[in-house]
C-alpha cells in the first residue's frame, strides 16, 4: 500500500520543527537572554546538561573554580544559573531582607526531599523556618553549650584513650575515621541520649555507614528535580538498595527520636531537653521533630569531622604551622584537665589555623543556591532577573587569587594581621553560610573542633604517611568524598 506523500512529509516536518525550535532556543539563551551579558562558557548557557554531568561525577566544584579563574567573579554556568565569588554577593543573596518581596528563597532542586514528607529546617518555607529556628536555637545557646561540656568531654576522653592504645601497639590510624567516630558518637548522644558506639567498636554503626552512601548518591537527585519528566526513571537513576537503606534509616531515626522524646526533660543537657522545654503550640510536630533530629545527626557530625580532617591534613603538610600550633597548645596547658571549652577559646593561633582550614577545605564546598525574587535584583553590577538561581561558591571564592593572596598556600598568619595579606577579602569567608539561615550549630562546631584538636596535639605527635600526601585530591558529591589519612601517632613523653 502506497503512503500518501503528505503523510510521509509529516515526520520530516515534525523533526525539522524540533531542530528549528532547539536551534532557536540555543541562540536565544546564548545571545538574547537577560543573562547573556554575564561571562561564562557558551555551551553551559545553552543547556545545563554539562553541569549535571560534572555534578554526577563529583567534578563540578573544581570545574566551576576553573570557570571563575577564566571568566572572573561572576559566571553564568547554566541557562538560569549564576555563581559569584565576592563578599558583597553574600550580603545580597543570603543577607537579611526588608520584605518578603526581596527574599531570595532556597533553590530546592539541590536539596533531597524527606521520605516522610515532613520538612526540616533546611528545606522549610520561610515562616516555618523561623518557627523551627526559634525553637531549636535554645539547644545551641551559650548556656546549652556549657551544659553539654561534660558529654563532649566523655567522647574526647574516649578518643584519646583509644589513640593511646593504638600508639602503644605501634599501629597507624586513619585519622579521618576516628574524627568521624568521635563526632557521630557525640552528636548521637546529644540528639538521642545514646551514642552510636563507633569509638568503642572502632568502626561505623550501619546507620552511620548508610549516611555516607546516601551522600554519594544524593547529587543524582538533582537530575530528576531539574527534569521532572524523568521522575518515572527515578528507580534507574537512584539504586534500589539506596532507597531501601534510606527508608530503614528514617525508621530507625523515628524510633530512636521518639524513644528520647518519651523519656521527657529528664535533666540531661542535650538537644532534646532544650527543644522539649520550649515545644509549645507553635513548636515542632512529631514528624518535624524526627526530620530535624535526623538532620542534626548529619549536619552536626559529618561537617565537623570533615573540617578536623582537612585542617589536620594541612597541618601535617606544613611543618612550620604544625610546630607553632603544638607549641601554643603545650605551653598553655600544664595538664589535660586544664583543656576546657573556655580555655581553648583563648588559643589565638588555633583559631587562625581553623579559619585557614575552612578557607582551603570548606566542609560545604559548593554554592547553596537561592532563587532571585520575582522583581529581580542587581548583584555585582549585573541585573539578574527574577527566578534565577544564584549562589556563592565557597571553594571558588576561597581559592581565588582575587580574594586571597597565595590562595593555594596554608597561611594562618593572614588571619592574625600579617601586613602581607592586608588586601585579602576576609569577608568572603563564610563557611557556616550567612544571614538569617546561617548554620545554627556554629558555636558547637567550633567548640568540638578546638577541644578535640587541642587534646589530640597535647597528647600526641602526628606524622602523616607518604601514601596520604595527595589526600586533598577528592571528588565532591555535595560534600567531600574523603579517603583515609594514615597517621603514625606517638604519645608525647613528659
Amino acid at each position: 500500500m502506497e503512503i500518501p506523500l503528505s503523510l510521509g512529509i509529516l515526520p520530516l516536518a515534525a523533526a525539522g520543527g524540533l531542530v528549528l525550535w532547539v536551534l532557536s532556543l540555543a541562540i536565544y539563551r546564548a545571545c538574547f537572554h537577560p543573562l547573556a551579558k554575564i561571562p561564562g562558557p557558551r555551551l553551559y548557557a545553552i543547556t545545563d546538561l554539562p553541569y549535571l554531568y560534572h555534578v554526577s561525577r563529583g567534578t563540578w566544584v573544581k570545574k566551576l573554580q576553573e570557570f571563575h579563574e577564566k571568566y572572573g567573579q561572576v559566571v553564568r554556568f547554566g541557562p538560569e544559573d549564576v555563581s559569584f565569588t565576592t563578599a558583597d554577593s553574600w550580603k545580597t543573596i543570603y543577607g537579611h531582607k526588608t520584605s518578603q518581596n526581596k527574599t531570595f528563597h532556597k533553590d530546592l532542586r539541590v536539596y533531597r526531599e524527606t521520605i516522610s514528607g515532613d520538612r526540616h529546617i533546611i528545606i522549610a518555607p520561610h515562616e516555618d523556618h523561623k518557627r523551627m529556628r526559634r525553637l531549636i536555637s535554645h539547644a545551641f545557646s551559650e548556656k546549652a553549650l556549657r551544659g553539654q561540656e561534660s558529654i563532649m568531654k566523655k567522647y574526647v576522653d574516649l578518643l584519646i584513650s583509644k589513640t593511646h592504645e593504638n600508639a602503644k601497639n605501634g599501629k597507624t590510624i586513619d585519622i579521618v575515621k576516628w574524627y568521624n567516630f568521635t563526632t557521630f558518637d557525640l552528636i548521637g548522644d546529644l540528639a538521642f541520649g545514646e551514642p552510636f558506639g563507633c569509638l568503642e567498636a572502632g568502626g561505623y554503626h550501619p546507620w552511620v555507614a548508610m549516611i555516607f552512601d546516601g551522600l554519594r548518591i544524593a547529587s543524582l537527585g538533582q537530575v530528576v528535580r531539574r527534569y521532572p519528566f524523568l521522575a518515572p526513571l527515578r528507580s534507574l537513576i537512584i539504586p534500589k538498595w539506596i532507597r531501601k537503606k534510606a527508608k530503614e534509616h528514617y525508621q530507625l531515626t523515628q524510633q530512636t527520636a521518639l524513644k528520647r522524646v518519651q523519656s521527657g526533660d529528664n535533666g540531661r543537657e542535650d538537644f532534646m531537653s532544650y527543644i522539649l522545654r520550649h515545644n509549645d503550640e507553635k513548636g515542632l510536630t512529631q514528624g518535624e521533630l524526627v526530620e530535624n533530629a535526623s538532620l542534626l545527626i548529619i549536619a552536626g557530625s559529618e561537617t565537623t569531622a570533615t573540617q578536623l580532617s582537612g585542617t589536620t591534613y594541612h597541618l601535617m603538610t606544613n611543618p612550620s604551622v604544625y610546630k607553632k600550633l603544638t607549641e601554643e597548645i603545650r605551653s598553655t596547658f600544664g595538664s589535660e584537665d586544664e583543656i576546657t571549652l573556655a580555655a581553648v577559646n583563648d588559643l589565638q593561633y588555633m583559631h587562625a589555623v581553623f579559619e585557614e582550614g575552612f578557607r582551603l577545605y570548606p566542609p560545604v564546598p559548593a554554592g547553596l543556591p537561592r532563587i532571585t525574587p520575582p522583581g529581580g535584583e542587581f548583584i555585582e553590577g549585573y541585573w539578574i532577573p527574577g527566578k534565577t538561581s544564584v549562589s556563592v561558591s565557597q571553594y571558588s571564592s576561597y581559592h581565588n587569587e582575587r580574594n586571597f593572596r597565595d590562595a593555594e598556600k596554608f597561611v594562618p598568619e593572614r588571619w592574625l594581621g600579617d601586613p602581607k595579606y592586608k588586601s585579602d577579602s576576609r569577608g568572603v569567608l563564610n563557611p557556616f553560610s550567612y544571614g538569617p539561615n546561617n548554620c545554627i550549630g556554629k558555636n558547637l562546631a567550633y567548640a568540638e573542633m578546638r577541644l578535640i584538636l587541642a587534646r589530640l596535639l597535647w597528647s600526641f605527635d602526628l606524622e602523616m604517611l607518604p601514601e596520604s600526601r595527595d589526600w586533598d585530591q577528592q571528588k565532591i558529591f555535595l560534600l567531600w568524598d574523603k579517603g583515609p589519612i594514615q597517621v603514625k601517632v606517638t604519645a608525647v613523653q613528659r
